[in-house]
């Protein structure tokens, strides 16, 4: 492991060249270097250097006091802010020092020197070393002196002022010591020297955006009492001469040099992270400041970098919670960035051997953005220009699933974006699916797989576990194809969830993706969608995000030029395609926020009237699309009796929660109407969840899916329904009484049998029950049955006779996403530089 300090001197040595020969990235300095004129002060305070200074840097403070709005007592000017850190622990009258690492190693030698015992507080990992303050606080104790870094060295993480604010105030019994030496590069507006808070100290440093170590200024600000004792522990002669000459002249500059420095240093840190990322084998974690941590693939590359390319890195091997594959690069001007990642991609046993597959993400400035629509068209260009392809998405929440040939169970939205690719839906695509039972829990599917019902609280503690899980399906998914598309979920501008963000900005940055932001036009209020979002944006995740596209637009795209300028002088990103209002398009969509997404058909004069029962917690409303396409079918959706009416056939969908569904199906009368429809003679179908309403008693002895241990159904059919812990996932072929063919796949935890006589029973290819019929009843456990054109115009058909209609017969309508798809991304291909893009991705 190289120490050196920072010294170039010693750097050379160790190289064994000349000091002017190293390029020096262990350093955390302005990039863009000192202000001008930033030494003339300095120089001038040499005519004055046989005068004493000015006794504890008081017109410095001054300035210091009027900046931060603070009175001078509370507020100590020192000869760096290591001095001032070093004086301070034995002052504080703490009992232990809680430090939050990895973290600057002089936090720890300053508190064990000042007599206080030390207790690190790890940043983890798996989480990125993001600071939880929830857990922090847990580790808090009364009487503990409770120190970081924001940004923290080496990470360079920070969190915001309206989190990290509030948290100290809300532990009064400690005493807090943040220490913002870097926070310019954050953002001024985000420090916390100007708070008074009786537990809170900060720390400040002039020498890091002002590139000036030498001349060794730094300040902190706390209450009267303490900073008292600190003044009068360092004396009274604390700066020199031309440090408080340099340091007023350094505040009294205009605002636009430390802006200027924020917004360059943003940039180039992006530029330096996806760099980074791009080599296999390394990674980079979330940073605001002017430099990066990363984890190399091998334990020696400071070493063998400063021996072959004379470029001197940070080794983190002496930090707490990192070890020697942990360096810490500082953020340079662009040609020096390209001199260290050449040196990178050279040859040499500590590079690996291949990049990452390139890879595009969509995300969204909200819910029902087309997210998922538009990474299926993308994927459907890919494959038309020759890329194996697949998609993925970390985690979905919805209750539209659709079942994998090996039995796993996936978002319905991912086995679309599949067929767009031409590959069978695959577990990895969707490694966490989140299924709602209730308005505050979900049953938790992973890598296909039910593992169990959590309430939001428990599912984020186990998010961190759940990463790896995610990470592995995708690296595993992405090795097998030249490219991957990505879906987000929500908005990455949700603040109070990026915290366990682990399927948008993070899951981005894994995989080393360019994201596109959609926004949906026709909601209104899209553009400022694009900026406020951005604005919520960490730096890193703004280098990653490569423009916007405008969706579900009507009229003439080029009205919009205007916009689309003022959002790129705002964001410096483009808009880089408005994509049309596609009312027709043919394909389902992913959750039940609108059923209607599909070509609709010319209908007849006359048509049957179905009825599909909206539930609470309807699951694989998609079963139903197929019927809008039928030219003699109006289905109409409907969650009150006021609308019921006098309908041809009744259909109850799957549900998420059969027990809270069926609750509210009698609480509204509507259960009342479903019966008394079925006894006169009006079709009544229900599919899994449905099946289960028709019957007489619905068990749940382990609560698999609600607390109620047994409940009593409509009572239409004489079935009994038993919840097991075993959920089956497959997809099946089988047979009605009749032997009429009938397909699909199942999702669910029931089992049924029937509890009377005169039933006909559906069987599979296996002889097991699979659905119910008696008169006009019809129950299945069968998703996707009615997507069989034949069997579907069979079952309508039988509609038709009932009322007197001649059938039909055969086919007339076609349920398919083939032609869909294709008329899709012919429309996308149109509205979007696909060239532009591949040439981003790097596949071009």
């Amino acid at each position: 492991m190289i120490e050196h300090g920072g010294n170039l001197a010693k750097l050379a040595e160790l190289a064994g060249c000349e000091p002017g020969e190293i390029l020096d990235f262990s350093v955390n300095l302005n990039p863009l270097g000192p202000p001008p004129g930033v030494f003339e002060p300095c120089f001038r305070s040499f005519d004055r250097l046989g005068e004493y200074p000015e006794p504890y840097a008081e017109s410095l403070v001054a300035m210091l006091a009027e900046r931060w709005r603070l009175p001078a007592a509370r507020i100590v000017a020192g000869n760096g802010s290591n001095l001032l850190l070093n004086l301070l622990p034995p002052l504080t009258g703490a009992k232990r020092a809680l430090i939050v690492t990895p973290g600057y190693l002089g936090y720890a030698e300053a508190c064990r020197n000042g007599g206080l015992p030390v207790v690190e507080f790890r940043l983890r990992e798996e989480e990125d070393f993001i600071l939880d303050p929830a857990r922090l606080g847990d580790a808090v104790e009364p009487g503990d002196l409770v120190i970081l870094g924001n940004p923290d060295n080496p990470t360079g993480y920070a969190l915001p002022r309206a989190e990290l604010e509030p948290f100290v105030a809300a532990h009064p019994g400690a005493l807090f010591l943040i220490d913002e030496a870097f926070i310019e590069f954050y953002g001024e507006a985000e420090s916390l020297a100007g708070v008074m808070l009786p537990n809170l100290v900060v720390s400040r440093s002039f020498t890091k955006i002002y590139a000036v170590p030498g001349l060794r200024m730094g300040a902190m600000s706390g209450p009267e009492e303490l900073m008292a004792r600190l003044r009068a522990r360092q004396g009274e002669w604390v700066l020199s001469a031309p440090a408080v000459e340099t340091a007023k002249f350094l505040l009294a500059l205009p605002g636009g040099f430390p802006e200027e420095t924020r917004r360059e240093t943003e940039r180039l840190r992006g530029e330096l992270a996806a760099g980074l990322d791009g080599l296999p084998g390394f990674k980079t974690y979330p940073s605001c400041a002017n430099y990066l941590l990363f984890r190399a693939p091998c334990a020696d590359l400071p070493e063998r970098l400063l021996a072959e390319h004379r470029i001197a890195l940070r080794s983190c091997a002496a930090y707490p919670g990192l070890g020697p594959e942990f360096c810490r690069v500082a953020v340079r001007p662009a040609e020096e960035r390209e001199r260290l990642l050449a040196a990178l991609r050279g040859k040499g046993p500590y590079l690996p051997k291949k990049r990452k597959t390139p890879a595009l993400m969509l995300q969204g400035t909200c819910s029902n953005a087309g997210k998922s629509v538009l990474a299926a068209a993308f994927c459907r260009i890919l494959l038309e220009d020759g890329f194996s392809v697949a998609p993925f998405k970390a985690q979905n929440m919805a209750l539209n699933s659709y079942v994998t040939p090996d039995g796993g169970e996936i978002g319905r939205a991912q086995a679309v974006q599949a067929e767009a690719c031409r590959l069978d839906p695959d577990v990895r695509m969707n490694p966490i699916l989140l299924k709602p039972d209730s308005d505050l829990g979900s049953q938790v599917v992973l890598n296909g797989r039910a593992i169990g019902n959590f309430k939001v609280r428990e599912y984020f503690q186990r998010k961190p576990e759940l990463w790896g899980e995610v990470a592995k399906a995708y690296d595993s998914l992405a090795s097998e194809h030249d490219v991957i598309v990505l879906e987000g979920a929500g908005s990455p501008g949700e603040i109070n969830l990026k915290s366990g963000d682990l399927v948008n900005m993070r899951m981005a940055r894994h995989a080393g993706a360019r994201v596109l932001l959609a926004g949906d036009i026709d909601r209104g209020g899209v553009y400022a969608s694009f900026v406020g979002t951005y604005a919520t944006l960490e730096p890193w995740e703004r280098a990653l995000l490569s423009g916007f596209l405008v969706n579900k637009f009507r009229g003439d795209p080029t009205l919009l030029a205007d916009a689309h300028a003022y959002v790129e002088r705002m964001t410096g990103r483009p808009v880089r395609g408005v994509i049309d209002y596609q009312r027709d398009l043919g394909l389902p969509e992913e959750d039940s926020v609108s059923f209607s997404f599909v070509r609709p058909a010319e209908k007849e004069a006359k048509t049957l009237d179905i009825v599909l029962i909206r539930l609470g917690y309807i699951a694989n409303f998609t079963d139903f699309t197929p019927f809008e396409i039928e030219p003699d079918v109006t289905l109409r959706k409907v969650s009150s009796p006021a609308d019921f009416g006098a309908p041809d056939a009744v259909i109850l969908p799957g549900s998420k929660s059969v027990a809270a569904d069926l609750a509210r199906l009698r609480e509204s009368g509507l259960a009342a109407k479903v019966a008394e429809a079925a006894e006169s003679g009006v079709a009544v179908a229900g599919i899994c969840g449905g099946l289960q309403l028709l019957g007489e008693r619905l068990l749940d002895p382990d609560g698999i899916e609600s607390a109620e241990r047994e409940v009593r159904c409509l009572g239409l059919l004489p079935l009994e329904t038993v919840m097991r812990r075993r959920k089956t996932l497959r997809r099946t072929r089988g047979f009605r009484p009749d032997g009429t063919e009938i397909s699909g796949y199942e999702i669910h935890h029931g089992e049924t049998v029937p509890t009377g006589p005169g039933l006909g029973i559906m069987r599979d290819t296996e002889g097991r029950m699979i659905g119910f019929e008696r008169g006009g009843l019809f129950a299945s456990y069968l998703h996707g049955i009615f997507d069989d054109d034949r069997f579907r115009r069979l079952w309508l058909d039988g509609l038709r006779r009932k009322k007197g209609w001649a059938p039909k017969g055969g086919v007339t309508a076609s349920y398919g996403v083939e032609e869909a798809l294709n008329r899709l991304a012919a429309h996308v291909r149109s509205r979007v530089d696909i060239d532009g893009l591949y040439r981003e991705l790097g596949v071009r």
